[in-house]
């Protein structure tokens, strides 16, 4: 059987739990056997280091658990990336959408560079929004418990992907979900 080794394909499926301060944890996510996590071993970026090396070297079937903290999963909390933003950013057409730009309402947004990433509202006031675009898990410690689905060569075009961030699971690319083992964004 082949090994997760650099430039294999490999389709995982795992549950993701938060580590709660008491040490209990709560289920926050989890990969759908007909959906999994697709990577290119070693070329996808955005892989969590510590989850990286408990898949090395397992073949298909292979069984992973692993605890992360929070500075090596999805990074320590940032101020900074809680940031105003003037409505105007948000107005379709010349209208502002109150419906959907609410407070807690998970918006898709597109950075300078490019990247499509979600934030948080946090508030709506009379000209600006709030907007948190921390990664929902940031600041948490983790786990993730699964198993290596597929192990293969991996394609040309799966190696060098046309956008996105290369993980393949990101639903066209939308990295900004954090669906991908928590990268890319």
């Amino acid at each position: 059987m082949e090994k997760v080794i650099p430039g294999k394909y490999v389709e995982l499926v795992y549950d993701l739990y938060e580590v709660l301060p008491d040490g209990s944890e709560k289920l926050v996510h989890q990969t759908d056997p007909e959906d999994p996590e697709r990577i290119v071993f070693g070329v996808t970026r955005g892989m969590i280091e510590p989850l990286e090396k408990a898949i090395e070297g397992l073949e298909q079937g292979g069984h992973f658990d692993v605890r992360v903290k929070a500075e090596q999963a999805f990074g320590p909390y940032d101020e900074d990336q809680i940031v105003e933003l003037e409505k105007e950013v948000f107005e379709v057409d010349g209208k502002f959408d109150g419906e959907v730009i609410r407070k807690g309402a998970v918006v898709p947004m597109m950075t300078a560079d490019g990247f499509k990433i979600n934030g948080i509202v946090l508030d709506v006031t009379a000209g600006q929004v709030r907007m948190d675009f921390n990664h929902p898990l940031a600041g948490k410690d983790v786990r993730f418990d699964g198993s290596v689905q597929v192990v293969r060569d991996a394609t040309a075009e799966e190696i060098q992907p046309a956008g996105g961030c290369g993980c393949g699971s990101c639903g066209g690319g939308d990295c900004g979900s954090g669906d991908c083992c928590g990268g890319c964004n």
